[in-house]
């Protein structure tokens, strides 16, 4: 049986399952394929793990991603698993074979000015002194979506200008919440009896009266921000990354910024060292006078 049927046998097994990862699987297999053919192999048993990292070399040096590769190799060993299990080859060549790690990209953050006329705008009735409020604690204390929606009404402290907030790995941490921030809860939570039920505990309630969904507090941030001139994309993750940079570019204490994002390991936070350094290059090249390039 030739190779390409095995793989249209795989493929048809996948039908009960998503139709975008059977596409997916059918390109990168295909790919694959051509590899094989390029090597001269048409049998499963000449198809070793030392194929497998040619074939995720000739990928690398055609400047496939980390990420694609991956992808391609996560194909690849779900296609030898069902080869195995049929009888089609022994093993699986592409069990241990990694890709090459991807550079790690720069979160995407706001300038002070963009967050301030984001979160300085008022929405109309109890939703947008809501939505209000919800962008304000966002970027006061680097919450996480999800942090911003699991809050109940016990885990704010108005007197201490604090939250508890249950982070990832159900870790607790205590974070700080701004003036402005404050303000703006205190204005919520003198309409916020109008929408929530009496027995629901949460600090943000949607109109149907129980706790907010993540999804919607994206879908009616993406929505703010449009409606208010914002041309950036903006989703709750960029105010995140907004405070975190923001607060390194002030403070410089990456550990302080450690403990206030809740990350585990510090190595998670010193992407915004990267953040930082634009900050300062952009600076040093506006403003040194042996910085500024010749007029050509």
């Amino acid at each position: 049986m030739p190779l390409a049927d095995d793989i249209d046998a795989f493929l048809a097994r996948l039908a009960g399952g998503s139709t975008h990862t059977r596409d997916a699987y059918a390109r990168d297999l295909r790919a694959f394929l051509d590899h094989l053919a390029a090597e001269n192999i048409g049998r499963w048993e000449d198809v070793d793990v030392h194929c497998v990292r040619r074939y995720v070399a000739a990928a690398h040096r055609r400047g496939l991603g980390g990420r694609s590769i991956a992808r391609r190799l996560s194909a690849l060993r779900a296609l030898f698993r069902d080869l195995v299990r049929h009888g089609r080859a022994a093993d699986n060549p592409a069990a241990d074979v990694r890709a090459p790690k991807s550079p790690r990209r720069l979160p995407r953050a706001l300038d002070v000015d963009q967050v301030t006329t984001l979160i300085e705008q008022h929405g109309e009735g109890p939703l947008g002194v809501r939505d209000r409020a919800m962008w304000e604690l966002l970027y006061s204390s680097g919450l996480r979506v999800s942090e911003l929606t699991a809050l109940d009404l016990g885990d704010l402290d108005r007197s201490a200008r604090e939250a508890r907030v249950l982070g990832k790995g159900r870790k607790q941490r205590i974070v700080p919440v701004g003036r402005h921030a404050l303000d703006a809860l205190e204005a919520w939570l003198t309409l916020r009896g109008e929408l929530a039920r009496a027995d629901t505990r949460a600090l943000f309630v949607a109109r149907h009266g129980g706790r907010m969904s993540t999804r919607s507090v994206q879908q009616r941030l993406v929505a703010w921000a449009r409606r208010h001139g914002i041309d950036a994309h903006v989703h709750p993750h960029v105010l995140r990354h907004s405070f975190a940079s923001h607060m390194l570019e002030s403070s410089g204490d990456l550990r302080a910024v450690q403990e206030l994002l809740g990350h585990a390991d510090i190595s998670t936070t010193q992407v915004y060292t990267h953040l930082d350094f634009q900050h300062l290059a952009r600076v040093y090249d506006a403003a040194h006078p042996r910085a500024r390039r010749r007029r050509e």
